[in-house]
């Protein structure tokens, strides 16, 4: 099971939350966020600790962004994947991978974000499988691109028949570790962690973390 922690920004926690060990690292670059990590100073600190992410995989988060924009974040920040979160299109999705195909920048795997409502029909993502390796469900029904901090209802994993792996995501809290572990789906990657675990927006609670992850993996 692989974590996922979301809207980092800030060094000194990166560090703290990296220590903890994660498999992937969420640096949000959509302007509306709280949490928004696009700042030059902010993308030096990246590209010179390497080191640092040995272990763990950076991802970028974007929502309906240029694809300019994507490829030359993806070089400066020293990306390993991309979450696409707003309405890209499977076509979109198809170009990236296909600028990356033929470019010698920094290439970067690509995730995409669906937003799950009561009546989301799961067969929507058939057409993201053959340039996505990775989904996200998150939980839908917000009027912007941030998170509602709510959850989902879980029992509609049933639903997805998709050989795409996903990430579970939406309203996850420090105490739902156990509730994860029994959730069965031959999909289920890991989880996407962000505001229940904070104490203020982009700040992780290093504790909380690692009492999930005891959970989780007990």
């Amino acid at each position: 099971m692989k974590t996922k922690v979301c809207g980092l920004r800030q060094p000194e926690n990166i560090i703290k939350v990296l220590n903890v060990g994660i498999d992937y690292a969420g640096f949000i670059f959509f302007e509306g966020s709280s949490r928004y990590a696009g700042q030059p100073a902010f993308a030096k600190w990246m590209a010179d600790n390497d080191p640092l992410f040995a272990n763990t995989k950076r991802v970028g988060v974007f929502v309906n962004s240029g694809l300019d924009i994507i490829l030359n974040t993806v070089h400066d920040y020293h990306l390993d994947y991309v979450q696409l979160h707003g309405n890209e299109s499977a076509g979109y999705c198809r170009e990236l991978k296909l600028l990356w195909s033929v470019s010698t920048l920094r290439k970067a795997t690509i995730c995409k974000a669906f937003s799950i409502t009561p009546d989301f029909d799961f067969s929507v993502t058939d057409e993201y499988a053959d340039s996505c390796e990775l989904f996200v469900f998150d939980t839908g029904g917000q009027k912007d691109h941030g998170g509602t901090g709510l959850k989902w209802d879980w029992d509609k994993l049933s639903e997805y028949k998709g050989n795409t792996p996903f990430l579970l995501s939406g309203g996850i809290t420090p105490h739902d570790g156990r509730r994860i572990q029994l959730l069965d789906h031959p999909q289920l990657a890991g989880v996407d962690l962000n505001s229940k675990f904070e104490s203020e927006p982009g700040i992780k609670e290093v504790d909380k973390l690692s009492h999930f992850l005891e959970d989780l993996k007990a």
